[in-house]
């Protein structure tokens, strides 16, 4: 069966989403600084009410951040958030817990070990895998010019 190049292209153009580039830009600042807005105000609100130090209430900032992350992908509300915000809603912290938590959340039927335990850092993997490379070899760096007196230790 030939298919026509003409009325394939067609078909192409009329089911690829038109993106406009502004508006997806204006979306992600919104809901990063939201996001991060929020993260400010429960910072605010424990070293002010709750009178912790700054860096306690930084530290609970962060679980708390990541707590909703998780609990809105278990509640299947994070993917529309990304697909909203884009690139916003992946504010490190908050995206990092929902990369985590959605293949664990996906490959559950599969059981603990095959299921969670083989597919729970698919895309996280690579970030853990790299960054700690990354700071390894930047320490060897910091490291080595530090005995050549070029960094003080």
């Amino acid at each position: 069966m030939e298919i026509d190049k003409k009325k394939y292209e067609q078909y192409v153009k009329e089911i690829t989403p038109i993106h406009n580039l502004w508006a997806s830009m204006a979306k992600a600042f919104l809901i990063g600084g939201l996001i991060c807005l929020l993260g400010q105000c429960l910072m605010t609100f424990m070293t002010e009410t709750m009178k912790m130090d700054k860096e306690s209430a930084s530290a609970w900032t962060s679980l708390e951040l990541i707590l909703l992350s998780v609990l809105l992908t278990g509640f299947n509300l994070y993917p529309k958030l990304v697909k909203y915000g884009g690139a916003g809603a992946l504010v490190p912290i908050t995206g990092f817990a929902n990369s985590v938590v959605a293949p664990a959340i996906e490959f559950q039927a599969e059981g603990q070990v095959f299921g969670v335990g083989c597919k729970i850092f698919t895309i996280a993997g690579p970030v853990i895998l790299y960054g700690i490379l990354s700071s390894w070899a930047l320490g060897v760096v910091y490291w080595i010019g530090g005995m050549m007196g070029i960094f003080q230790i």
